[in-house]
């Protein structure tokens, strides 16, 4: 009888403790199947590294640069113009990167990640 009272305490305790993480939501477009290297040539850059912002190649210190992907957003129209990829090197930080993403959604991006895609390459 105490093991089945032990076992129902241990089973209450883990159910009640686990509380789903919070944060930011976000709307993250899908990616698409196609080549889209032309859009994407067209559209922002931005890339994040542990402490440093590169724009399109250049790099903006962090208090610049919620004015500067304003005013290169500023003459995007549609909703594609307006998406801008974002790259990050592993040891950036989680609040670093919640910053300046955050950034570009204030200034009326919208933000799609540069995920490293995987290839198979036979050699006959």
């Amino acid at each position: 009888m105490s093991d089945i009272a032990f076992i129902l305490i241990v089973f209450f305790l883990v159910c009640a403790s686990i509380q789903p993480d919070k944060g930011r939501s976000q709307q993250i477009p899908r990616s698409e199947e196609k080549d889209q290297k032309d859009e994407q040539s067209q559209n922002p850059e931005v890339k994040i590294t542990r402490d440093r912002v590169f724009l399109n190649g250049n790099i903006v210190k962090s208090e610049d640069f919620l004015a500067r992907i304003r005013i290169l957003l500023a003459e995007k129209t549609t909703e594609a113009d307006r998406v801008v990829v974002v790259k990050s090197r592993e040891d950036t930080t989680y609040a670093f990167w919640i910053k300046i993403t955050d950034y570009i959604e204030q200034a009326g991006g919208i933000v799609t990640l540069q995920l490293e895609e995987e290839r198979e390459v036979k050699i006959d």
